[in-house]
């Protein structure tokens, strides 16, 4: 098929979109088998990872080569980046949601369980919170009791998470400076650092987690603020892991020689990603961890 911008591309019929739907639905089921405490539950959830696994490498493998091969023209490439736009929006409309839980806890469902003793009577209303008859907050630092817990605070490994993901923003921004003007060298480099930084973010969190089950008595059964907590962070968590696994992807690409000045919409893509996990997480530190 001609490339010409004149045309619209239409890519042949594949498979894959059934494999991966195949994929998803085993993965699906075995965790609802798993959840009913049926033996089979977790081989289907293993089948259904190893489908989908196997798609990503063979599905987006083909993607690749069909672009270093010039199949795909400026059309292609402006419907990857309203695909990349929209699915970024989806993502910013999937936080808002968690965020949005927080604000109304915090200001509205926690006093209006304080105000006049209703339905608990004692229950101070403040923030944070395991609930009405849950645990009770103590300073952090002080170690916890059977029925106490310590918030976690913001100027330990979040404030140090913050200037690493930070970094990671600008080490990924110099590397696309480099591609603009040809320089591999400079754009292995800043992917290198980008990727090293994201796995220091992923070991600093998994240790600061470690710490609040172990120390501090935060879990995710202390009450609304240890759900709030950890599936804010825990989603943000996943999501660093997911760039991070790109970002591999991407470094290995350019080592390979891949992308051009003109042509790199694979590496924009997972730099707008980045950053996107950049500015969700910043949110986190000021209203999760902060105030």
């Amino acid at each position: 098929m001609s490339t010409a911008n004149s045309n619209y591309y239409l890519p042949n019929p594949s498979a894959w979109p059934i494999i991966t739907s195949a994929g998803l639905f085993s993965l699906a089921l075995g965790f609802i088998l798993l959840m009913n405490n049926i033996q089979a539950g977790p081989w289907f959830m293993l089948t259904g990872a190893a489908i989908i696994v196997y798609m990503m490498i063979r599905w987006f493998g083909q993607v690749i080569g069909e672009s270093e091969s010039g199949t795909y023209n400026a059309q292609v490439d402006r419907s990857f980046r309203w695909g990349m736009a929209w699915f970024i929006f989806s993502e910013v409309m999937f936080f808002a949601a968690f965020f949005g839980a927080l604000f109304y806890v915090r200001q509205f469902a926690v006093q209006w369980l304080g105000a006049d003793d209703l339905l608990w009577p004692g229950y101070d209303g403040t923030w944070p919170t395991a609930g009405p008859k849950g645990l009770v907050p103590v300073p952090a630092g002080t170690i916890p009791g059977a029925n106490q817990f310590s918030p976690m605070g913001a100027w330990g490994i979040p404030a140090i998470n913050t200037l690493i993901l930070l970094t990671s923003g600008a080490t990924v921004t110099w590397a696309h400076w480099g591609l603009l003007k040809d320089n591999r060298a400079q754009l292995i480099t800043g992917l290198f650092l980008t990727v090293a930084l994201g796995m220091t973010f992923i070991a600093l969190q998994a240790f600061e987690y470690v710490h609040a089950y172990t120390e501090l008595g935060l879990t995710l059964k202390t009450g609304v603020y240890g759900a709030t907590f950890f599936m804010l962070t825990g989603f943000h968590g996943f999501h660093v892991t997911m760039g991070t696994i790109m970002l591999m992807v991407i470094l290995g690409r350019a080592i390979a020689g891949h992308f051009r000045s003109d042509h790199h919409f694979g590496f924009e893509a997972v730099a707008w990603y980045w950053h996107f996990v950049d500015v969700v997480w910043l949110g986190l530190f000021i209203f999760v961890y902060w105030l």
